[in-house]
């Protein structure tokens, strides 16, 4: 049929005899050349890019001249510049196998990037104790910090009255910064039912969350003695005593509570220290004495440490332990020459556990 149309157009085109405008009279008498046409268009307009085939990557149209591969090509390399790190091709060179690449460069940002932490408050464990006069739940809060492992979270047992306690100081000094935030009310009865307990611990770990995010109220003397003073008093008593163990996993339980507490550099801070370095040098652990005593008075150089009375006290302690595990000492010598040659009577200071014993620790509440 389509030959014998394309001969009848042949026949009519060649014709010296026929007018140019015999051809839509050649139209009309053949209906089909109309038919042909419109479904050539048609095809046209799905070819035009509405249909997709496999591989068409590979497509060369002879009127292009290969153009294809070239737009594959700057379209590689625009994909490449637009990554926000790049992978790091020298200009002109065409990466081969892109999707390892890109695989590998994000693996490679995410060992290094940095996860942001936030501290935490859970409860895991409440439990009832009756002592001679008096019956109570006693909770254990972990403080931990998100975002990584925690290996040396923490731990603090608190009584419903210690929560009590906490929010009237707070109320009363902070009463702005406490407005919204809810208490768990005071029961009369089933306080200590299974169900009651395990409200509470919910209740506690929000309410503690809640103080924490608020940037006035964690800073607030009250809000950090109240996890950490307890362990400073106990120490304290403990040192006194001669329980150096018992003493040392107070400090450190306290060191730990301010580190994740952010209050690290205000405080109670460089008597902590002062305080690990005493227990470690009690027990003859000198290599950890000596190590947590360079820290305190790294730390110290953030105080105004010339009038700092723990100064002179961990100078001398730490000459003492670097001379005894043959380590340089020729620094915290010269700065106790510095000292004397600026008038402090070095020689009568008190040691460091003297200073650390008869130091009169006072709650903020």
């Amino acid at each position: 049929m389509a030959s014998k149309l394309l001969h009848k157009i042949r026949h009519s085109l060649f014709k010296e005899e026929t007018p140019q405008t015999d051809l839509s009279a050649a139209a009309e008498d053949c209906p089909e050349i109309s038919e042909l046409d419109d479904d050539t268009e048609g095809l046209s307009s799905r070819l035009s890019g509405t249909l997709s085939f496999e591989g068409e990557q590979n497509i060369k149209h002879e009127d292009e001249g290969g153009s294809s591969e070239a737009e594959s090509d700057l379209d590689l390399e625009e994909s490449l510049e637009n990554d926000s790190e790049g992978t790091g091709f020298p200009a002109g060179q065409q990466p081969q196998p892109l999707l390892t690449v890109q695989l590998q460069e994000k693996w490679r940002r995410s060992r290094t990037r940095s996860i942001p932490e936030k501290v935490m408050f859970e409860v895991t464990n409440a439990t009832v104790v009756q002592d001679h006069s008096s019956k109570f739940v006693l909770y254990t809060i972990h403080v931990i910090k998100s975002g990584q492992f925690d290996k040396c979270p923490g731990i603090i047992t608190r009584r419903y009255t210690d929560f009590a306690k906490l929010h009237s100081h707070l109320r009363k000094h902070n009463k702005e910064d406490m407005e919204g935030i809810v208490f768990p009310r005071k029961k009369l009865r089933r306080n200590f039912a299974a169900e009651t307990i395990g409200k509470r611990s919910r209740a506690f770990e929000q309410y503690l969350a809640h103080l924490y995010s608020i940037a006035d109220l964690r800073r607030s003397p009250v809000f950090l003695d109240f996890f950490f003073f307890r362990d400073l008093v106990e120490g304290q008593s403990l040192l006194r005593a001669g329980q150096y163990e018992e003493a040392l996993r107070c400090f450190v339980n306290a060191m730990n509570l301010q580190e994740k507490l952010g209050s690290w550099q205000q405080g109670n801070w460089l008597f902590t220290l002062a305080s690990i370095v005493a227990s470690f040098q009690e027990l003859e652990q000198l290599e950890e004495a000596q190590e947590y005593c360079e820290r305190a008075l790294r730390d110290l150089s953030t105080h105004q440490e010339e009038k700092h009375p723990l100064l002179v006290p961990l100078l001398q302690a730490n000459v003492r332990l670097s001379w005894k595990i043959s380590k340089d000492k020729r620094h915290s010598e010269a700065h106790l020459q510095k000292l004397r040659d600026s008038g402090v009577d070095v020689g009568n200071q008190p040691s460091l556990k003297e200073y650390l014993i008869k130091e009169s620790l006072e709650s903020k509440k």
